[in-house]
């Protein structure tokens, strides 16, 4: 039964009840809401004139048989404006086997989540562990809506109209530093017995490819190794990027994680259930290690002198192993700073407030939330990763956004230097963060 007094209360009530977390029901009511307004008898625009039906006409000719041609006309129709004949084909089947109109916005719902579960199923778990909105919309729009427009824009402008959702109806608090590092192994733990025989490990690679901007622009290929594309996949849909950064290549892998001071070279350190450790096969066994890294892992636990580790590719399927504190191969560890609470934009804000970095937090949120600045919600929460107190402020933003290279902050400075004027006092930011990352 449906609960709320509107369309969309109801849909969030529903979609959260079905076991999505608050940031995947909202990244899919952005989606559904660009598709159809919430409508579930939402027939496409074009086809109104075209095939001489209003949504309500529509509707009830299909609900009565007197239109029959309602899996193969090329129209969207409904909350997801289902389109494909296979699609349509199953849900008026599927409202038929329950006695319901193909319109029903509960028969819809239902209809919707047994599609996500049986046929999508990456996208339905994106959606049940999703921690940002931004992830679960992208994934939502790029391999389940996949409309013809997939561009930047149609990604910020769907993120955003989720966002709207998720600050109207999510209440919760923010994760402990404990539950992001559980976050990360349960999600590793997933995907054990992923493999290239039978070709499940391509799920991994297309959660890597659907997070934007690509590092180094690069697409992973099915046929490439794909260690440190799984160990970013993991971070991706954890939705932990600000402090997790992605890689396919292990030692370009080590480079992030030492730009954002979260490197620690000492093969004997002790790690902690999600951390990232990576290997040299070349490894002697005499000394520190400090060749040049071949494999990467998460770490799952430690048990006195043994770790656990997950690993993508291992063997060309996703597998344990165990090795000893200190063992032989071990180039170093990626120590994410997961009780900075800086995964969370507002406590990201809340932090550069408070030392004294800005002023206006509130703004900022806003700002963020907003969307009107692509990627200020990465830069906030990367940058408060590595400030730990106030700087002179860079004198233009232009020296603002090479500190934020140099720290490894940002990595897009052609973005920043030809945007920063579009948005009031976004230069004056970039010149506090670059001041204060020096």
């Amino acid at each position: 039964m449906l609960t709320g007094k509107t369309n969309e209360e109801r849909i969030w009530n529903y979609l959260t009840a079905a076991g999505m977390t608050a940031c995947g029901a909202a990244g899919l009511m952005g989606n559904l809401y660009a598709e159809s307004g919430l409508i579930p008898t939402n027939l496409q625009n074009t086809y109104e004139k075209k095939l001489g039906y209003t949504d309500a006409t529509y509707t009830a000719a299909v609900d009565s048989g007197a239109y029959a041609n309602f899996a193969k006309d090329g129209a969207g129709y409904g909350l997801a404006q289902w389109t494909y004949h296979t699609r349509k084909a199953a849900l008026l089947a599927f409202a038929k086997a329950a006695g319901k109109s193909v319109g029903d916005l509960e028969t819809q719902l239902a209809f919707l989540v047994h599609e996500l579960r049986e046929s999508y199923k990456l996208v339905h778990y994106v959606l049940v562990t999703a921690t940002d909105v931004k992830t679960a919309s992208n994934v939502v729009l790029l391999q389940f809506e996949r409309p013809a427009n997939q561009g930047e824009a149609v990604m910020q402008k769907r993120a955003q109209y989720g966002q709207v959702y998720y600050d109207r109806y999510a209440k919760g608090d923010a994760m402990t530093e404990q539950e992001m590092r559980a976050k990360v192994v349960s999600i590793a733990q997933s995907y054990i017995g992923c493999n290239e025989r039978d070709g499940s490990h391509k799920k991994i690679i297309d959660l890597y490819n659907s997070h934007k901007p690509l590092a180094r622009g690069y697409a992973v290929k099915y046929t490439d190794a794909w260690c440190s594309t799984f160990a970013s996949a993991v971070a991706i849909q954890a939705g932990l990027t600000g402090i997790i950064p992605t890689e396919c290549g292990c030692q370009k892998h080590i480079e992030l994680f030492k730009k954002l001071g979260s490197w620690q070279e000492n093969d004997a350190h002790v790690p902690s259930p999600g951390d990232y450790i990576f290997y040299d096969w070349q490894d002697s066994g005499v000394g520190d290690n400090k060749g040049a890294a071949d494999h990467v892992g998460i770490v799952e636990k430690v048990a006195r002198n043994t770790i656990t580790v997950i690993e993508g590719n291992y063997s060309n399927a996703v597998k344990r192993r165990t090795l000893a504190v200190n063992g032989r191969y071990i180039r170093g560890y990626g120590v994410p700073k997961y009780g900075d609470g800086a995964t969370d934009m507002e406590a990201a804000i809340d932090k550069l407030a408070r030392l004294g970095v800005i002023n206006s937090p509130d703004y900022w949120k806003q700002a963020a939330k907003s969307g009107a600045v692509k990627y200020l919600d990465a830069l906030l929460v990367k940058a408060a990763a590595k400030i730990e107190k106030a700087g002179t402020r860079s004198s233009t933003p232009e020296n603002g956004i090479g500190s934020l290279v140099s720290a490894g902050v940002i990595d897009t400075p052609e973005y920043w230097a030809e945007h920063y004027r579009d948005y009031p006092s976004l230069g004056a930011l970039l010149c506090a963060l670059g001041g204060a990352v020096k």
